[in-house]
């Protein structure tokens, strides 16, 4: 599923990379769920730059909820040079469930919506999670009990089969369409603090979202000498990880193609203009 996440790195690549080539990863029928970790400020920002992107430039249909409504779309996209249009933006379908189970009603009826729509969705995209699975006491996932994890299960699972059941509609209008993706955005509490992205704790309901998305897409602060001396707001580290990425690589056709990228960087300046480098 990193195939979309590559192209927003593309398209809003560092002018330092321009000249770069880079690989982006094509999906496999089993690869179709990515899982954005970290910060939730930065998670809904990539969400919306994905949202947009698959709009404009692939010309997919976008499902996205979120519990909060959307005030405005990130600088990034207010200045970007992409073929960012009305008619793009049409083809984004925002939803609010303020509950878990006004989600779980919104993702299990998305097949009758098809009905009334000439094209279903090609891309899923849900905004904070935790939000969602956290219970009334607010943010904290340390009071989660297994019927918390037991609801992430229960969600994630939905969404996979939304997806497969989306993805053989769309194969029935035509048979070489790409299968329907998912983009989830989690926000754990555990540190997050180890290289390569891996949590230094486990966070359990982080571990039940793990079993149905086949990538993690880790955000990790930079707060060392060098990103602040580059005189940016914000450095953010960017891994890719999971069963996807190993399975992607191994059916590569031959050794000399180009290797995906795995570790990204995400440079916020001052304006709030973002790019992406490779790492």
């Amino acid at each position: 599923m990193t195939d979309i996440l590559t192209l927003v790195f593309r398209t809003f690549l560092s002018q330092t990379d321009v000249k770069k080539e880079l690989t982006v990863l094509s999906p496999s029928a089993s690869t179709c769920s990515t899982l954005l970790v970290g910060d939730s400020r930065i998670s809904r920002s990539v969400l919306l730059l994905a949202a947009v992107t698959a709009a404009s430039e692939t010309d997919m249909r976008v499902m996205f909820f979120t519990q909060t409504q959307i005030q405005s779309l990130p600088v990034a996209l207010q200045k970007c040079n992409t073929s960012l249009s009305p008619e793009s933006l049409k083809k984004i379908k925002f939803s609010y469930p303020r509950t878990v189970e006004e989600l779980l009603q919104q993702v299990a009826s998305l097949h009758e919506s098809t009905n009334t729509s000439p094209t279903p969705p090609s891309l899923i995209i849900v905004d904070r999670l935790e939000g969602y699975l956290c219970g009334p006491g607010g943010g904290s996932h340390s009071g989660f009990h297994p019927g918390e994890q037991s609801c992430a299960a229960h969600l994630s699972a939905l969404l996979c089969d939304s997806a497969a059941f989306l993805t053989q509609l769309l194969r029935q209008r035509c048979p070489s369409s790409a299968p329907c993706r998912i983009i989830a955005s989690f926000q754990s509490e555990v540190d997050t603090g180890q290289a390569g992205g891996e949590a230094s704790a486990t966070d359990p309901i982080l571990d039940v979202l793990d079993r149905y998305f086949q990538v993690r897409c880790t955000l990790d602060r930079d707060r060392s000498y060098e990103a602040a001396a580059a005189g940016l707001q914000e450095v953010w580290n960017i891994y890719l990880s999971g069963t996807g990425i190993t399975e992607a690589s191994s059916t590569k056709d031959c050794e000399d193609r180009p290797a995906i990228a795995q570790e990204w960087q995400l440079l916020i300046s001052s304006d709030g203009l973002m790019e992406f480098k490779l790492a």
